[in-house]
């Protein structure tokens, strides 16, 4: 992830800025994992770079690869740094995280199972579910606006998190504001203060405004929470034992480490925070969930695999558009795409949220996974992790490193 990109992060889910000081309150935890596990391939390079991570100043990072070989599965588990600064315990695969904006594939999820079931169509206008809620002094119409273009991105709808005052509650105003409470019919009146980016349907901008609405019509059509709906619908379907909705609640369920944050802060000496408990009422539909590695593993072997969704619905899904004019990489419903520079072609999300940084990524069929966990926001080399689990140690440069850049940039 390029510095540029970490500066924007409030455009999707993480309060982060560069930092080139190290942690020196505690010393890096060793490396845990084995380079290889029997009948896998070698994760020594993806190891490398965690390892280099940790070096750099990140409190600890958690990965998690799976690889169908033959009749069976392969898990390697690696860690590097630790989970609690104070007492220097190691990062545990079973380690519970928030995972920011890869929770928009969960609701994506939800409404195209609605489609399947001819309760809704993705071409729908946003007024016909949500009558007169996408209305805005600044020109926001919802009867302009498609399903469709709010799960990819092409809506034009103002993304709160954009908001300057919003980005003051997220920043300098957050340790004191962290238990407060949004609604999601607020974060909708945030945007409409402000004009829409571009007609709908002409181009691409990520904005989390989009899943807000996107939770809102689950509701309306299902009569029930989004967060249930994507609990029975997805969570439990898929066997994430791990995987929840924390809806007000601060509290992370146990285990768990700590997380920690410089609340945007850039200077090598900015103080870190310890920002683990926290409401998550702001993200809601759009970046509120806690999981693992091994669950987000595993939901994304079984959505790409075709398991959670009819074939029609599954095409729509993973069909991308253009993550703006010239763009290497895609986006589909939730879920981005790109072709590495080693030839294979992944589906992948990264999502942020305050002392968190994650990502999840797979190949076409769900066959090799791997997902990873930074507890802090201010850093993470996404790029490099993506290029060592699926192409090795050579670094991409030129066109490929440009789509990688714009697979893990958003959040």
């Amino acid at each position: 992830m390029t510095a540029r990109s970490l500066r924007r992060a409030l455009t999707g889910f993480v309060v982060a800025a560069t930092a080139a000081g190290a942690f020196t309150a505690t010393a890096p935890a060793a490396s845990a994992a084995s380079a290889a596990p029997a009948g896998g391939r070698d994760h020594r390079a993806t190891q490398e770079v965690m390892d280099a991570e940790v070096a750099a100043g990140v409190p600890g990072v958690l990965g998690q690869a799976r690889e169908r070989v033959q009749d069976r599965t392969v898990t390697w588990n690696g860690s590097s740094g630790v989970a609690d600064l104070n007492t220097g315990r190691p990062r545990l695969p079973e380690d519970r995280f928030r995972v920011g904006s890869i929770s928009k594939v969960f609701a994506s999820v939800v409404l195209l199972q609605l489609e399947a079931e001819g309760r809704l169509s993705l071409d729908d206008t946003v007024e016909s579910r949500l009558p007169g809620v996408l209305r805005g002094n600044g020109g926001h119409d919802g009867r302009h606006v498609t399903i469709r273009q709010l799960l990819n991105h092409s809506s034009g709808i103002y993304n709160y998190t954009e908001d300057e005052d919003v980005k003051k509650f997220l920043s300098t105003e957050f340790m004191e504001r962290r238990f407060e409470t949004r609604t999601p019919r607020q974060l909708v009146d945030v945007a409409l203060r402000h004009e829409p980016y571009f007609e709908p349907g002409t181009d691409f901008h990520y904005s989390n405004t989009n899943y807000i609405l996107a939770g809102m019509i689950v509701e309306k059509v299902t009569g029930r929470p989004y967060a249930t709906e994507i609990t029975q619908r997805v969570i439990r379907r898929a066997g994430l034992r791990a995987t929840t909705f924390p809806g007000t609640s601060p509290a992370m369920p146990n285990p768990h480490g700590r997380a920690y944050s410089k609340l945007l802060k850039t200077e090598p000496d900015a103080k870190t925070y310890d920002v683990t408990e926290l409401n998550p009422s702001w993200g809601g539909a759009a970046g509120a969930i806690i999981s693992t590695t091994g669950d987000l593993n595993r939901f994304y072997n079984v959505l790409l695999s075709g398991r959670l969704l009819p074939e029609k619905q599954q095409r729509e899904l993973l069909t991308t558009i253009p993550m703006g004019k010239g763009s290497p990489a895609g986006y589909g419903l939730g879920i981005m795409s790109a072709t590495l520079s080693c030839g294979v072609t992944v589906f992948s999300h990264s999502g942020g949220i305050h002392g968190s940084t994650s990502l999840v990524v797979s190949d076409e069929k769900g066959g090799h996974t791997a997902a990873f966990n930074y507890n802090g926001d201010w850093h993470a080399d996404l790029v490099s992790l993506v290029q060592a689990e699926y192409c090795g140690p050579a670094k991409p440069t030129g066109a490929a490193r440009d789509t990688l850049n714009k697979l893990t940039a958003l959040r």
